[in-house]
């Protein structure tokens, strides 16, 4: 089959995360139409999670280029750009605090970034409630997806920007996420300024982070008084099991951490009995270094289903980054299989790279003095 031009051809995206909706945005800017496909049944069914700080030279760069960065700058919270470096104690060895008109690194809740992106998109771009099955067909296309609805739809080219257990990826590449050996905790705290002012003053207006070699934690402020606190263990990956907890066990699974955290000072454990609710288990996963695939015409990856690393504070930048770069290759190409090649040029040597820095690095999180910048993102 001949690779069609961009203009013409029937593009998917799969998933409705950040990487995702920039490809959309940035396509639509120039005329490219787009369909994106989310499994979700609508934009607001779930929590997006924490919040991100977009840099200047990967995330902040996609923005421009999906002419939202001025809106980004609007809702962004510059002063969640500061850092304190704790030990178990409480005390603060290390503190970055931004200088005014900082822009290198502000935060925004993901919800909000997902809001920003999605209001930015065409009426009926992205199609809710459509949980994706395979995706079939010869390499150069058209592709087949069908989804769990039983329903199918023909793409010209299909971009995997669905996430660590991407569906898109089965069709380039056998490689699954692994489980790095380290686990969070994440727990919720709410009001923060008037239920929990004591960890307010903690953490500051930004993030904090401890760690004493074994354990960790890390404080990460949120908008509109909320707050999330990343459990940080090295454990198997089926340790609530293992230890006869369930996840629903709020008060079993403080219980145990208590027993974990002995060692801390009562300042730092607040982050982990003053929680408002149930804490979620989120173990950490990566692809396996490197992650490659052979090349094809009408499938490509960008974000989590093409490198997934340790939350070190570089995913979602990569994801925004990857989507501004395919996008605009579209544009530039003369072919689906022209963008793509020109597209994975870039992207894939740049992953690989940053993979490899990664590699074990949530270790690092563990690490008694942690790292200067490392955050859950």
């Amino acid at each position: 089959m001949t690779s069609p031009t961009p203009a013409n051809a029937r593009i998917s995206i799969i998933g409705a995360g950040p990487g995702g909706l920039t490809c959309a945005r940035i396509l639509q800017r120039h005329g490219i139409p787009v369909t994106v496909y989310d499994r979700d049944p609508d934009g607001s069914s779930r929590d997006q999670g924490g919040s991100l700080d977009l840099h200047e030279d990967d995330g902040q760069l996609a923005l421009r280029e999906a002419g939202l960065l001025e809106e980004f700058f609007a809702l962004a919270r510059f002063e969640g750009q500061e850092m304190r470096q704790m030990d178990p104690a409480g005390s603060v060895h290390a503190h970055h605090v931004p200088d005014a008109g900082d822009k290198d690194s502000p935060e925004i809740d993901r919800g909000q970034l997902r809001d920003l992106l999605l209001g930015s998109l065409a009426a009926g771009t992205v199609q809710w409630g459509r949980t994706l099955e395979t995706v079939s067909g010869p390499a150069d296309g058209p592709r087949t997806l069908t989804f769990t609805d039983g329903t199918t739809v023909d793409a010209d080219l299909v971009i995997g920007a669905d996430g660590a257990f991407s569906r898109v990826r089965t069709a380039v590449s056998p490689a699954s996420p692994l489980y790095t050996g380290v686990s969070f905790l994440e727990a919720w705290f709410d009001d923060m300024e008037i239920a929990h002012p004591e960890l307010s003053e903690l953490v500051g207006k930004g993030s904090a982070h401890a760690a004493d070699g074994e354990r960790g934690l890390f404080a990460q402020r949120n908008s509109g008084g909320h707050m999330r606190v990343y459990i940080m263990r090295r454990v198997p990956m089926d340790w609530l099991a293992a230890k006869g907890l369930r996840p629903d066990d709020t008060e079993g699974i403080r219980a145990h951490l208590l027993g974990e955290y002995a060692a801390w000072s009562p300042q730092t454990l607040r982050m982990i009995t003053d929680n408002d609710g149930a804490y979620v288990d989120r173990p950490i996963l990566a692809l396996p270094v490197p992650h490659t695939w052979e090349h094809s015409p009408s499938v490509t990856l960008l974000g989590d289903a093409a490198h997934l690393m340790p939350p070190l504070g570089v995913g979602v930048n990569l994801a925004m980054l990857d989507a501004s770069e395919l996008a605009l290759a579209l544009v530039r190409s003369a072919t689906i299989d022209d963008a793509v090649r020109s597209y994975e040029k870039t992207m894939l040597p740049r992953s690989i790279e940053t993979a490899r820095m990664l590699d074990g690095a949530a270790e690092s999180l563990l690490a008694a003095h942690g790292p200067d910048e490392g955050r859950p993102a």
